[in-house]
């Protein structure tokens, strides 16, 4: 398969079909270039507040409600976009109500015309307040005609212990939105580690670039990224794919499943079967030396 991972500048629309216009141009290069699965970063869906008008977009919470309101369309617009180009796509998460109040969302949609969705479980400070959102699961394994699909939102993949709830993950899709370097770094450090721990392919996609009508997105920082468990005939580094920092554009590499799962029963390691090992060596004895 081949996978395109996108580093995504939002952009300030005057009506809704200039935000047609820059998707379907997006999932058109794409998958002009022969990708499968397409990856929009977190809170990418944010650019719909530009609908609203500027004061919508200073107010934070008016502007989350805002943008949820218009995810029914932008779904609807991702699902054609899906099937006819035949592709998944994982769009640009964004706040969506639900029964508790606000949850960070990412729509799945499939070349068959299916939406489904993971949530954000562990939210940053700044998702705490002043946005006020929620944390909300179940983490979710999506079986796909490409092989099975987990999603670790951001700050998510920073923990290790979801991912590995993921496990019969083949590919896990990241969406990231990170102001500064470090951010950006962090993110992308934990992609490769759950590469590596799940012998698996992580799939990192960044917001880039200045917005400053929207507080939550005043400026980002990041990079498209793919990455695989450093053995059995990949890169050295683990590095598939990167793209240029805040460069917008897809990264696009192509990905042999086959040979990523070979890894689990074959490779130099075996992290994957090892991690019950791991679990079995708690708990830590303390030792005082002072």
């Amino acid at each position: 398969m081949k996978i395109a991972t996108a580093a995504y500048p939002l952009d300030w629309f005057s009506g809704w079909s200039g935000y047609e216009a820059k998707l379907g141009t997006w999932v058109a290069e794409a998958a002009g270039q022969g990708a499968d699965l397409l990856v929009f970063p977190e809170y990418g869906a944010m650019e719909l507040v530009s609908l609203s008008g500027v004061e919508v977009a200073a107010d934070t919470r008016a502007a989350m409600q805002a943008v949820a309101d218009r995810m029914s369309d932008a779904n609807a617009l991702h699902r054609d976009l899906a099937r006819r180009h035949q592709v998944y796509i994982l769009g640009g998460s964004a706040p969506v109500r639900a029964a508790a109040g606000f949850v960070n969302r990412a729509h799945f949609h499939s070349p068959a015309g299916e939406t489904v969705f993971q949530d954000k479980l562990i939210l940053t400070p700044w998702e705490r307040d002043p946005m006020q959102a929620l944390g909300q699961g179940p983490l979710k394994l999506f079986q796909t005609g490409l092989g099975n699909i987990a999603i670790n939102i951001c700050y998510d993949s920073e923990f290790p212990l979801l991912s590995r709830a993921q496990s019969g993950a083949d590919l896990l899709l990241i969406p990231s939105t990170t102001e500064a370097a470090s951010g950006y770094w962090r993110v992308r450090i934990a992609a490769r580690a759950r590469a590596l721990e799940g012998q698996c392919v992580s799939v990192m996609a960044s917001t880039i670039g200045a917005y400053p009508r929207l507080e939550l997105l005043e400026s980002s920082f990041g990079g498209g990224g793919i990455f695989v468990p450093p053995d059995g005939g990949f890169p050295a580094d683990g590095i598939l794919a990167s793209g240029v920092v805040n460069q917008p554009g897809w990264t696009l590499a192509e990905v042999d499943l086959i040979a990523i799962r070979a890894l689990r029963d074959q490779g130099a390691v075996r992290n994957r079967t090892d991690w019950a090992e791991s679990q079995d060596l708690a708990p830590v004895e303390t030792v005082d030396l002072r």
